[in-house]
């Protein structure tokens, strides 16, 4: 797959704001110092993934039971997953890619029957017999394996099949706040080709810019099977493409360009834990990453030496690492004194109010080298939260965020939603 190295970000691109108030003739001592803040988060592709079975006596699941999928999602993101077969010698049900659609084009979340958007595709790695009871597992190998297929009413060795619509039925329910569930019921029975389906697995990919970091989470049409599909395709075995979109599942955010504060002799500026949102524009931070309003105001505070919005070059925004790409940074010179603290403030880009900011009183401008440990991650309380990166109300995404008046609070850890790596594994915070 080939990851995006830039993204669409819904803000204008922020130029470099620096703000600054000589408040004493007098000069006190100076000297220089330089912040840089790097986004160094190992970014995954998926937002979410997981694996599905049977809950009863045996896991697959046979003509008249179901299951059901629950997830998030936001429009332009789609749910792919892959499950055998059951009577056959390497086939699978899975929709085709990206997968399920989720939202009409006017963002309204799709509802009810979906099965028509299911396929059966052919692995390419068996000879394929009649399908049925009968069939031996795993069965002759091809000689030179094949890539996957559709099997469309017959296979490559002419077996015939009735359409994947009529075996496996898809149906969604929206249950709001971009939660979905997908119940898939085995109706195969009665039909010409009865069946059991497997285990299987599913997953969503992320959405940057409009556009999918994985649109190909589980298989490519055209290309081999690869990741584990095969263990599906011949045996139900779920497992290790189930690892497997395991590792590639996490994380991915950018950061919204970073407001930087010099201040002396009074409280952080910025905001206070247990404190509704001031109105000052921090709201704008946390909930679209611009930062301008809440440095208009900052310039007005007495205290408050010099203050700078920092974009990444090219971006504007600062990218986590995709793949072998770098993540963004940005770094500005201060001229700092004794008793100088600073505080900085950066949207966590994929959801709906966090940001990452300093805690308590800031960190001393004096100090030297990593002091990512004086930053947290804060939900600034002003919007109803969403799963981080697959909420149709974010900003980042494109959305509006719904408002609500909540006191500031550090995120928790795991959260509602999912588990977030440590913090200086994903924001890092320097001084030389």
């Amino acid at each position: 797959m080939k990851h995006k190295h830039s993204i669409l970000w819904a803000m204008a691109a922020i130029p470099l704001l620096i703000i600054a108030c000589n408040k004493n003739d007098a000069m006190p001592s100076t000297s220089a110092t330089t912040i840089t803040i790097e986004n160094v988060l190992d970014s995954k592709p998926l937002v979410e993934s997981g694996s599905f079975k049977n809950t009863g006596a045996s896991p697959v699941f046979m003509p008249g039971e179901a299951i059901s999928i629950k997830f998030s999602a936001a429009k332009g993101q789609a749910l792919s997953f892959a499950t055998m077969y059951g009577w056959s010698n390497d086939l699978f049900f899975a929709p085709e890619n990206p997968g399920i659609k989720l939202y009409q084009d006017n963002g309204t979340p799709v509802e009810g029957d979906v099965s028509a958007q299911i396929k059966l595709w052919d692995n390419g790695t068996r000879i394929n017999q009649m399908p049925g009871a009968a069939v031996i597992h795993p069965g002759t190998t091809e000689t030179a394996p094949r890539a996957i297929t559709e099997v469309n009413g017959t296979d490559a060795q002419g077996n015939t099949y009735a359409p994947a619509s009529t075996l496996m039925k898809a149906t969604l329910h929206y249950e709001g706040n971009s939660n979905f569930t997908l119940i898939i019921t085995n109706v195969s029975g009665g039909t010409t080709n009865p069946t059991p389906f497997s285990p299987g697995v599913w997953a969503i990919s992320y959405s940057v810019g409009g556009n999918l970091l994985n649109p190909n989470p589980l298989f490519e049409v055209g290309k081999p099977s690869v990741n584990g599909l095969t263990n599906i395709a011949e045996m139900g075995d779920n497992s290790v493409l189930g690892n497997y979109i395991n590792t590639q599942t996490g994380i991915f955010t950018p950061l919204s360009p970073v407001l930087v504060v010099l201040y002396k002799g009074i409280e952080n500026p910025i905001y206070k834990i247990g404190e509704n949102d001031r109105g000052k524009g921090l709201k704008d931070l946390a909930q679209k990453g611009d930062a301008s309003g809440l440095a208009a105001y900052l310039k007005t505070l007495s205290g408050v030496k010099a203050v700078y919005i920092l974009p990444a070059a090219s971006s504007t925004v600062l990218l986590p690492k995709i793949g072998a790409q770098a993540g963004s940074s940005v770094s500005q010179q201060l001229s700092i004194a004794s008793g100088d603290r600073i505080a900085i403030a950066s949207m966590y880009g994929l959801s709906n109010d966090w940001l990452f900011a300093t805690k308590d009183n800031g960190i001393d401008a004096t100090v030297k080298g990593d002091v990512s440990y004086s930053i947290g991650l804060f939900d600034n309380g002003t919007a109803i939260n969403q799963f981080p990166g697959a909420g149709n109300e974010q900003a980042g995404l494109g959305g509006t965020p719904v408002t609500e008046r909540k006191p500031i609070a550090e995120v928790p850890n795991p959260n509602g939603f999912t588990t977030l790596p440590s913090i200086s594994s994903i924001i890092k915070v320097t001084i030389n």
